[in-house]
């Protein structure tokens, strides 16, 4: 997989979650926070990071960067949508994902909202199954998003061509 350069695509970031998190100590409480960021340019680029810092917007710098050394490419159809349907697997937690006709829209939670739209992906149904901790479903989708193949890909695996894999069915 080719390394992207982060600073030349013109990325956006969302703050998914900011975790309080306490350590009780001889001298009384200290405080600390975690931020879940998803950083993104619309158009197949996403990536996420987690940022941990005394301060909140330290924490959301942290994962800022974090995120954009994390950063993946997705192929997208002529619908801004997936090729296929595909399951994301973290922890305890599971997206399940379907491409979707033009004008559908984005039907997903919170989270999984969040990569897809950073992402581009304009027309997808999701499902998330078991746990739904937003660090692990967010992991959840972008392991899913990984998987995801082109018919190019497959048909390169398997020695044929693209239309023996496709059966008649034009892409973009």
């Amino acid at each position: 997989m080719n390394k992207i350069d982060a600073d030349s695509l013109d990325l956006k970031d969302k703050v998914v979650t900011i975790n309080r998190v306490t350590k009780v100590v001889k001298g009384g409480r200290n405080f600390r926070f975690a931020a879940l960021v998803v950083v993104g340019d619309e158009n197949g680029h996403v990536g996420v990071g987690l940022g941990k810092a005394s301060e909140v917007v330290e924490a959301i710098r942290k994962g800022k960067e974090d995120a954009k050394k994390n950063l993946i490419y997705i192929e997208r159809n002529s619908h801004d949508s997936i090729y296929h349907e595909v399951i994301g697997k973290f922890g305890s937690s599971s997206v399940l994902m379907k491409p979707a006709a033009e004008g559908t829209g984005v039907i997903a939670g919170g989270p999984v909202r969040i990569v897809m739209e950073l992402a581009g992906i304009r027309n997808i149904r999701t499902k998330s199954i078991g746990s739904n901790n937003k660090r692990n479903v967010v992991n959840a989708t972008m392991e899913g998003l990984k998987n995801i193949m082109t018919p190019k890909q497959i048909a390169r695996l398997r020695g044929k061509s693209i239309e023996e894999i496709l059966g008649g069915i034009k892409i973009a």
